[in-house]
């Protein structure tokens, strides 16, 4: 029974705890753009709130379907932000995004 319950905690220590700490202190926001622009984005989370994150020169931007294009997101696309806490404010790291679904224009 003892080398049972050691062999337990020696897995549990050796490969899940490593799982949970490789995740970092980042903080993830995820939701849709409401506002944008060279200093911030304004995103709106799926519980209504909005939540301010800073984004700055370092900040990398990554496009689903395009991750080496240069576009920013734009207000109503899907953002999932990878942000540091600096100084009581979010400081994004990187930013995903999927543009938001253009409407389909009526068969003619």
């Amino acid at each position: 029974m003892f080398r049972f319950i050691m062999l337990i905690l020696t897995f549990a220590v050796t490969c899940i705890a490593p799982l949970t700490w490789a995740h970092g202190t980042g903080q993830h926001v995820l939701g849709t753009v409401t506002g944008i622009d060279a200093t911030h984005v304004e995103v709106k989370t799926p519980k209504g709130k909005i939540v301010d994150v800073q984004i700055n020169k370092h900040t990398r931007f990554r496009e689903k379907g395009n991750p080496k294009g240069v576009n920013l997101p734009s207000v109503g696309d899907r953002v999932v932000i990878e942000a540091t806490k600096d100084d009581k404010a979010l400081i994004a790291t990187e930013v995903h995004f999927s543009p938001a679904k253009k409407p389909v224009a009526p068969a003619q």
